[in-house]
């Protein structure tokens, strides 16, 4: 059973962890171009990179981000009147039929009013590339008003594109709607949404949402199985390793029916918005740790005949509550979309966790197979050979 989690903890670890380690100050270009500013984009995972040329008021940028398909499109645009997608001039990019690049032009002057031609600026230079996942946008804009410094931007990610060339709508979870912020050309500073960032009270619900479960069954569940597995092989460690147990099962379990409350209440308000992966596993979790935690109150004596039955049903529920739990963060992340560094902090923690155990699931071993090997030194010579236990 052990080894089966590692594998899978090692296999979610990984899935993600490229995603992780990429971030702007590391991404190089095949022109080796440079830009003064770069940002790691808080939603979609998408970056910028930029440099300002003040006498001339032209702005270079890069635009980097994954299509939400294969065969999808990635936007970045100005919005000079407000700061939202109502008003964007719009930089798209996607794959053409015949397997090239292209970069167009949209006027977004309404939500229902998409047209592709001429934008507000002048831009220059335009091409797009496509490579490891990435789709990049490199352009040179002349911006709307001379001496500007302030920007509001726009970044978006599609699924598809028409014979046409005409993107299809983009989805509409938190991490698009949310993909707007204003960007100080000079600084290097970009605000919009994300942890920690403020925002509306439904961001802070999600926030908070994501908090919580994260350290619920994303950290706390994890501890207390570590702790069950590997520190009651030490005798010293008895009673102690129970009371830990519990406690950071319990607690975890507290923590983790807030956080799933919260997720009921956002559910309630997002009408039309809904993540049924994440929302069946969710509950699948909850269920399955309130018959956990009942099973505190069902444990039966050590001696008793049906406390091998209750380990395996203890055990297995709880390794199932693991790799859910921890399963069911990535997609959280997935769906709130927050900045990289929130990610990473997960993933340092989960592995660090996961390295833990290892090392702990040797020792184990060493220990139980010394005393093995001490008990059979100890016992008395026989002449007379007996049959091996099975």
């Amino acid at each position: 059973m052990a080894s089966i989690f590692f594998f899978i903890i090692i296999i979610i670890i990984f899935s993600h962890f490229s995603d992780a380690q990429l971030t702007c100050t590391s991404q190089k270009f095949t022109n080796n171009k440079l830009y003064n500013h770069c940002n790691d984009l808080p939603h979609l995972n998408s970056y910028l990179h930029w440099s300002l040329n003040p006498s001339k008021t032209t702005l270079s940028v890069a635009f980097l981000a994954p299509p939400a398909t294969a065969a999808g499109w990635i936007s970045w645009a100005i919005n000079p009147t407000g700061d939202g997608m109502a008003g964007a001039q719009a930089l798209v990019a996607f794959k053409a039929s015949n397997g090239s690049m292209v970069v167009k032009t949209f006027n977004i002057s309404s939500y229902s009013s998409i047209v592709e031609g001429r934008l507000a600026f002048d831009v220059k230079d335009k091409r797009a590339e496509f490579s490891g996942g990435l789709m990049r946008i490199f352009a040179t804009v002349e911006l709307p008003e001379k001496g500007m410094t302030m920007v509001n931007h726009v970044w978006q990610v599609g699924g598809s594109v028409s014979e046409s060339g005409f993107p299809a709508k983009h989805g509409f979870q938190p991490g698009n709607l949310a993909a707007k912020g204003r960007l100080d050309l000079l600084s290097g500073q970009s605000t919009g949404g994300g942890i920690g960032g403020g925002g509306d009270s439904r961001s802070k619900k999600r926030n908070i949402h994501g908090i919580l479960n994260g350290v619920s069954w994303g950290i706390l569940f994890p501890i207390g199985v570590i702790v069950a597995r590997y520190l009651r092989t030490f005798p010293s460690a008895d009673p102690t390793w129970f009371y830990v147990h519990a406690f950071c099962q319990v607690s975890g379990y507290a923590i983790g029916v807030a956080g799933w409350g919260t997720g009921l209440k956002l559910g309630v308000e997002s009408k039309g918005v809904t993540y049924s992966g994440h929302r069946n596993i969710g509950i699948t979790l909850f269920c399955l740790a309130t018959i956990q935690i009942f099973a505190l109150f069902l444990r039966p004596n050590k001696e008793h005949k049906l406390r091998f039955y209750w380990n395996i049903y203890h055990h297995g529920i709880g390794y199932a509550i693991l790799v859910l739990g921890i399963l069911n963060v990535f997609k959280g992340l997935d769906i709130l979309s927050p900045e990289s560094k929130w990610r990473s902090a997960y993933i340092i923690a989960i592995s660090a966790l996961g390295v833990i155990a290892l090392l702990l699931e040797v020792i184990t071993w060493i220990v139980i197979l010394k005393r093995k090997f001490a008990s059979k030194s100890t016992k008395p010579y026989d002449n007379k050979q007996q049959p091996l236990a099975p």
